[in-house]
């Protein structure tokens, strides 16, 4: 390993890069019945194999994955959208109050997203993320449907509760599967996820919100409707789609299948007690100060993101006389920029076994748009660091959560630590609403 790669692995766990298990560099052997040796593929052969494998995982996994966290996040922020079509109004609510409605659903998902993180196991990621979908969708519909402020409050309350294991479950199910030379590009579908949520609840708003006063309800009201319904659908697709990890998984052949321990074992080493959950793996996530690094680190980042996310169409309706709808449409390019910067970036950074660098970098492009944007530059100039914002955001909030978890080998640790870097980074979530 070269030291221009070090950035890559932060040592979380106590050991050094070198303690890992090797990578084989020549030909893979297993033992003959006689005994000894002998090659049984040559390392060409085992990057065609395993580029092979890792396509099948992207067809079935990426896509269900994918899809959750898209449904998620839409139906998380999609109040934004609400707003613009009389949700204040209609409730009568003040400015305050849309503020509390919007910040306190991170209060119960900051309180749970640790404890989903660890009975994901207990009760598999099939059964377990196909009821979080299922329980999120059926509460962000029933929204739609809340006649006062306490009613909303209450159900921003219960969704957060069961939103919290959504993606700290994602982020650490991705690790069953994939490699530390491929976790980024995966956890950034998900963050491109996101950006399309982003796009898509536009688009969404803007067609749904013509469908006001039919049977009697406000658009408001149908944007959280119709887009609460397809989680619940998800749900049950993922309970019989999902495999819980590559033992289980019906899409791979044997020899697949002995290729994956072949992987997890050249990653993480080939002790079953590093794939158990202990006591002790948990308290060395909590006093490593590396990952509290990270933790506050993430707090910062995702200040931005959930601010951004939230108001980016009231920051739009700000810039000129628009219409809901045109405010609507005038997001889209900014999320589908910021999907294409990410994606764009993952790949390098996988590629190059980089995440320090992009993330610093980044990080100073979207503190620029940021500035624009408090400058009292002209309308267009402030809708051009919107992109900015965007194409820097998803980046630095992407890349740390696969870095951390690439270094933390045994899954206590690696759990409790996934969980605590997106509770401290979710906190940003109570305040980005007042600022």
């Amino acid at each position: 390993m070269t030291d221009k790669k070090l950035d890559l692995y932060v040592d979380v766990d106590g050991c050094s890069p070198s303690d890992r298990p090797p990578m084989a560099d020549g030909a893979v052997t297993e033992t003959a019945p006689s005994g000894g040796s002998r090659p049984t593929t040559t390392a060409e052969d085992s990057t065609v194999e395993e580029r092979r494998l890792v396509r099948k995982l992207d067809l079935h996994i990426i896509p269900l994955v994918m899809g959750l966290y898209l449904f998620s996040f839409l139906d998380r922020v999609n109040i934004g959208n609400a707003r613009l079509y009389g949700l204040e109004a209609d409730l009568g609510l003040s400015s305050t109050q849309f503020q509390v409605a919007v910040s306190i659903l991170f209060v119960t998902y900051l309180a749970f997203e640790v404890p989903s993180n660890l009975v994901l196991k207990r009760f598999t990621p099939r059964r377990w993320i196909a009821f979080i979908a299922v329980a999120w969708g059926v509460i962000a519909t029933l929204t739609g449907l809340v006649q006062s402020y306490a009613g909303l409050v209450a159900c921003r309350l219960l969704l957060g509760v069961v939103e919290a294991g959504l993606f700290p479950g994602l982020t650490l199910y991705l690790t069953f599967f994939y490699t530390k030379n491929e976790l980024a590009l995966r956890v950034g579908y998900l963050f491109v996820s996101a950006a399309v949520a982003g796009a898509l609840g536009g688009l969404l708003a803007y067609g749904i919100g013509h469908m006001a006063g039919l049977r009697g309800l406000a658009g408001w009201r149908w944007i959280l409707i119709v887009e609460g319904l397809p989680s619940v659908v998800l749900g049950v697709v993922t309970y019989f789609a999902l495999p819980n990890d590559a033992p289980t998984a019906y899409f791979l052949s044997e020899d697949e299948k002995a290729l994956m321990e072949r992987r997890r074992g050249r990653e993480y080493g080939h002790t079953k007690s590093s794939e158990q959950f202990g006591r002790d793996d948990m308290r060395k996530a909590f006093v490593d100060w590396k990952v509290w690094a990270f933790c506050v680190a993430q707090f910062g980042v995702d200040t931005m993101l959930y601010g951004f996310s939230t108001f980016l169409p009231t920051i739009i309706d700000g810039l000129g006389k628009w219409t809901a709808p045109q405010v609507q449409l005038l997001t889209v390019p900014c999320y589908f920029f910021g999907a294409a910067s990410y994606m764009a970036t993952a790949f390098a950074s996988d590629r190059l076994q980089r995440r320090g660098v992009f993330c610093v970098a980044f990080g100073a492009v979207s503190t620029l748009g940021y500035a624009i944007l408090l400058s009292d530059s002209a309308s267009a100039v402030h809708y051009f660091a919107c992109f900015l914002v965007a194409g820097g955001l998803y980046v630095v909030v992407g890349l740390p959560l696969a870095w951390l978890p690439n270094n933390s080998p045994r899954y206590g640790k690696r759990a409790t630590a996934t969980g605590l870097q997106l509770t401290v980074g979710n906190m940003s979530g109570i305040m980005s609403a007042f600022i």
